[in-house]
């Protein structure tokens, strides 16, 4: 997979310096554009190798990550492209996000600003929705984000086997029905569960990682459930017991356009299984909190950004699921180009 796209070799940036601050996608991508026209980009993440969940969390038969590491050898091979790995950057208060296990420094976000010419900001999403149910805490438990990263860390040779969730022999509901979901599932499968539900509250036609990927799941065993919401999950000795779920109907489409879940009055059963997997959905997680070195964010953590990638403070972009929330791999690379060349722009004009 490439990562330096659109852009002719020159040195019309030379002498730029420009900080990259994550190094999924959007990140990869702009730091090769930025790096083929010039400038010198260092480019910080928290985990040992470039790549951030196309490496650490995406299935390798989805996504063989050799792939990625050819992408990333052309990047900082071809170009004065550095790569400051297991550095995470941070604002005032730093909070604890999925994925966090690599990391052996920390670097101030302000400190960067000021040694920058400029800063892209490239986090991605790296924290799971919380279900919001009673019981969620209890242990086997897992959320779909922090299963995913470790199985695949493992895979990959950074961490041991007993650091991995052991799901071996054990039944498993896996809540949600994207593409997390579908590659928690699959992993489960592979980590020799005895069983695996996909629980969802919608119908399969309305499933966010598709139709298709859905009944790939259903033929290699995985049991759809739909049409069900989570209302609790139920304990023995501190351990998972069984999930309590109720009966849904579609009702009229809510904000998103699909159909609302409307849960039906007395339908409430238990299916008994041993392990949660959380895949509700994932949250940007940008280095600060909101107005930290005047850059805004959202409601919901999203770095606020103009069309161009700007964030109101001059001289700091934002691309990829950090602004927009978690998204495929292509529109993330697309946006991360897309900002790049605004920040090319910005800096022939400095």
């Amino acid at each position: 997979m490439r990562f330096v796209l659109g852009c002719i070799p020159g040195e019309k940036l030379r002498g730029k310096k420009v900080a990259v601050v994550g190094s999924g996608p959007a990140g990869l991508v702009a730091a090769g554009f930025l790096g083929c026209s010039g400038a010198d980009v260092d480019v910080y993440d928290k985990l040992p190798e470039p790549g951030g969940l196309l490496i650490f969390a995406i299935p390798s038969d989805r996504l063989n990550p050799e792939r990625i590491r050819g992408g990333v050898k052309e990047v900082l091979q071809s170009y004065n492209v550095n790569f400051l790995g297991r550095a995470k950057v941070v604002g005032e208060k730093e909070v604890h996000d999925e994925g966090d296990e690599f990391i052996k420094s920390k670097v101030y976000l302000g400190d960067i600003i000021d040694r920058y010419h400029a800063v892209l900001i490239a986090t991605g999403t790296w924290r799971s929705r919380n279900l919001g149910i009673p019981g969620e805490n209890l242990n086997n438990v897992f959320k779909a984000l922090d299963f995913l990263f470790k199985v695949k860390s493992w895979g990959l040779g950074y961490l041991s086997l007993e650091e991995v969730p052991n799901i071996s022999g054990k039944r498993v509901a896996v809540i949600g029905a994207g593409l997390s979901a579908v590659d928690a599932a699959s992993e489960a499968l592979r980590m020799n569960a005895s069983k695996v539900y996909i629980l969802y509250r919608r119908t399969i036609k309305e499933a966010p990682a598709g139709e298709s990927e859905i009944r790939k799941l259903i033929e290699l065993g995985v049991e759809w459930v739909e049409l069900v919401v989570p209302n609790k999950i139920l304990g023995s000795g501190g351990s998972v017991r069984a999930v309590e779920l109720i009966k849904c109907k579609l009702g009229e489409p809510d904000e998103s356009g699909r159909p609302k879940p409307v849960p039906i009055e007395g339908s409430e059963f238990e299916l008994e299984v041993d392990v949660v997997i959380n895949s509700i959905g994932e949250l940007p997680t940008p280095p600060i909190a909101d107005g930290e070195f005047g850059i805004r964010l959202g409601k919901d953590g999203r770095v606020l950004v103009d069309e161009e990638g700007r964030t109101s403070r001059k001289g700091v972009f934002a691309a990829g699921d950090v602004v927009t929330g978690p998204s495929k791999i292509g529109p993330a690379m697309k946006n991360g180009l897309k900002v790049a060349r605004t920040i090319a722009d910005y800096l022939m004009m400095t």
